[in-house]
């Protein structure tokens, strides 16, 4: 999931609905209280030139609803000042919250460049609230006398949450180190749209446009793909494969070309990477430059150190600790599976090197030999339809929840919208999907609200949830089939936006969670994707209808459950300590991108030249406009977590056990930030995580022997087991 809170953060946790349009367009839909079916946001009537008046008039009014808190002489009270500031900004919030995801899913040239003038105002914005001394005054005064308040649990939270906040965003600094500050979130704030910009262009320049006798190896689907691509480029009777997932992977995966294999992936690494105008090197020297200045405004030595400390994992050495026990048996799998591989290679070019665009072409070749089985024959078991359907019966089995199609504005006619319906048939949220790659979309999949949930008047507010993805297309021959990839994406997404329709939080504070437990209930999801007694649900050929998936294909996908799991961990591993390391930098000085990660991952690691970490700087949209910034490491973390909760699934002998499911509702979706993560996840499992379910997943796990035991039957205690 890519983090769209990124320079959004105060105004996206604030987000909720309270405006509206007339329907002839003539009037700003965001002055006016909606009346769109379920409160989703009147698409319809939205276009990009209102989004610049309704963010400058939610700023005005923001301004003086904080200027009632600071003017107001009575004693700060928790009433008079926490929840009046938990309150404030909610016209911009829900504004700058629709203005993000569109800006992710829909990134017109309009937008693109209303962007480059609304991040910097709403960065300003942002700094001039969370710097407002009369305000921290006032914060602090209850902060101070908490001990003696008669606060709940939520409160005390809200409170300290608050209070952190707005020291972790500068407030104690002095004058001329908020000056400074505000300056450095202003250029960031630039930084990241112009750096997210370069790599939508980047994606949508390229294309490599082939004739028929170029596709030996191609399977039908997906030349057809190809063949439409083509014809929507002005290149009928050609073929088209761009750097979208969907067209690339099946591309290095089949295409016998290996010299094609090479310019393509060679293109997708390259992104942002070639001395151009889209060239990204000199925009990452200036986020760390900046974030760097910044951390160390902030009292620490590093900007990862400022953003851990305020994540579960405490502290970067926690963060690499982790990291490094994996490290290492996942690259010695990897050259295992190279080894494997460079069999089959060394038969086809006896003279050539092995390089990172022969894996996936040869990984498939191995697949094929040792578990006689491949992505084609699987395909036309997971149609997105089917897919989709085997996640709605999962929720339905798990928590009794229930979806039906609904007709409501849509920002695209891509998207396809849903209404969520509780175990009690009571409103719950609405949830859009979005699959499909296009122009002005972003590359990945991710998860958001364009409304989120809170309380007014008493009344919950219902979310309105969108999941964006890039999946493979359907043709003019066949829907839309998924590969495996595709299929535990949509498991996984479909995991955040259960976290945002179950959410039943109290207070807008107290909505987001940690950064690195935010995968687990997106992460949890995937474990279900391919286990037999789901597949039998959903896994149905597209051409009978009624074909179920046979048990001969389901044993083969379990007997390769560990496949390639070398390579991917250590895909995953080198990006995550590539992010860490760039951003533990303490002292800037110009640098060579390409060159700190060779160092990074290849002297210092010993990464092989055969695998690329899964993204190099020059698109790694996610630590430079995705929100994860010091954070990749989050999917790694949370993975500790979600095969933990899993573990409690299987131990009980049900999958689908609902008083589990009911129990990680009730103790972690539903609760938001309500407590620290840590302290929620002791309360569902009754324990502290075990990272073994993980290392066994991945296949860096083997379960020690017995120990021996003594005389009395008590074992011996030992070494624990590396």
């Amino acid at each position: 999931m890519k983090r769209i809170t990124a320079l959004l953060t105060l105004f996206l946790a604030m987000a909720f609905a309270s405006c509206k349009s007339d329907k002839n367009g003539s009037e700003n839909p965001f002055f006016a209280e909606w009346d769109t079916p379920y409160g989703v946001p009147p698409f319809d009537r939205i276009v990009p030139a209102h989004f610049l008046p309704a963010l400058e008039r939610g700023m005005s009014l923001h301004d003086a609803e904080i200027d009632a808190i600071t003017s107001n002489n009575d004693d700060a009270t928790f009433e008079n000042v926490i929840l009046a500031y938990d309150d404030s900004g909610q016209m911009l919030a829900q504004t700058a919250l629709i203005f993000g995801m569109l800006c992710e899913a829909e990134n017109t040239p309009e937008m693109q460049a209303l962007q480059e003038q609304v991040m910097p105002l709403l960065a300003a914005h942002a700094d001039k609230i969370r710097l407002n001394e009369r305000l921290f005054e006032r914060v602090k005064a209850v902060y101070d006398q908490r001990a003696a308040l008669d606060l709940d649990a939520e409160q005390s939270r809200l409170l300290e949450k608050t209070y952190r906040e707005f020291v972790r965003a500068g407030a104690l600094l002095d004058a001329g180190q908020k000056a400074r500050l505000k300056e450095i979130n202003g250029e960031l704030s630039l930084a990241a749209v112009k750096f997210g910009q370069n790599i939508l262009a980047e994606n949508n320049n390229y294309a490599l446009v082939l004739a028929s006798t170029d596709l030996d190896g191609i399977p039908s689907n997906v030349r057809d793909q190809a063949r439409e691509k083509a014809e929507a480029l002005g290149e009928k009777g050609k073929y088209a494969f761009t750097l979208h997932k969907p067209s690339l992977i099946p591309f290095l995966t089949y295409s016998q070309k290996r010299e094609l294999r090479e310019e393509i992936y060679k293109a997708y690494l390259n992104r942002g990477n070639n001395g151009d105008k889209y060239d990204n090197k000199q925009l990452i020297n200036d986020f760390i430059r900046l974030r760097t200045e910044k951390a160390h405004l902030l009292g620490y030595p590093s900007y990862a150190a400022y953003v851990v400390a305020d994540e579960m994992a405490g502290t970067t050495d926690a963060v690499y600790k982790l990291l490094d026990e994996i490290w290492t048996p996942a690259l010695e799998s990897a050259k295992g599976e190279l080894a494997e591989m460079e069999v089959l290679f060394k038969k086809d070019f006896p003279e050539g090197e092995f390089a990172s665009w022969d894996w996936w072409y040869y990984a498939e070749k191995v697949r094929k030999q040792k578990y006689e089985l491949d992505e084609e024959m699987l395909r036309p078991y997971f149609s997105l339809e089917n897919v989709q359907g085997g996640i709605f019966f999962l929720a339905n089995r798990l928590y009794g929840i229930t979806f039906r199609p609904v007709i409501v504005p849509l920002y695209h006619p891509d998207a396809i919208a849903y209404e969520v319906l509780d175990a009690d048939e009571s409103h719950l949220g609405v949830l859009y999907f979005d699959y499909f790659p296009r122009d002005g979309k972003s590359q990945g999949a991710w998860c958001g609200n364009y409304v989120e949930q809170t309380y007014r008047d008493g009344k919950r507010v219902a979310p309105v949830v969108s999941i964006v993805c890039n999946f493979t297309r359907p043709t003019s021959n066949s829907p839309a089939l998924l590969t495996l990839d595709e299929t535990e994406t949509l498991f996984h997404e479909f995991g955040h936006a259960l976290h945002f329709l179950f959410h039943d939080v109290k207070y807008r504070g107290l909505t987001e969670v940690e950064g690195d437990f935010v995968e687990l209930p997106s992460q949890l999801m995937e474990n279900w994707a391919f286990e037999p007694e789901l597949l039998k649900q959903y896994a149905v050929n597209y051409r009978s209808k009624d074909a179920v998936i046979p048990e001969y294909l389901v044993a083969k996908l379990r007997r390769s459950e560990l496949f390639n799991q070398g390579f991917m961990t250590t895909e995953l591993i080198a990006a995550a300590l590539s992010d860490m390391d760039i951003h533990s930098t303490t002292e800037y000085a110009p640098f060579d991108p390409m060159e700190f990660e060779r160092q990074a991952l290849t002297e210092k690691r010993g990464l092989i030249p055969q695998i690329e970490p899964r993204y190099r700087y020059p698109y790694f949209s996610h630590i430079f406009d995705g929100g994860y910034s010091a954070g990749y490491y989050f999917y790694t973390w949370a993975e500790v977590l979600d095969k933990d909760v899993f573990e409690a699934f299987r131990e009980s002998g049900d999958l689908f056990n609902k008083k589990i499911a009911d129990d990680f509702r009730r103790k972690i979706l539903a609760r938001g930030g309500s407590e620290d993560g840590m302290t929620m996840y002791r309360a569902f499992r009754g324990k502290d995580p075990d990272k073994r379910a993980m290392l066994r997943s991945r296949g860096l796990w083997n379960e020690p022997e017995p120990e021996p035991a003594d005389s009395l039957g008590m074992p011996i205690a030992g070494e624990e087991p590396k």
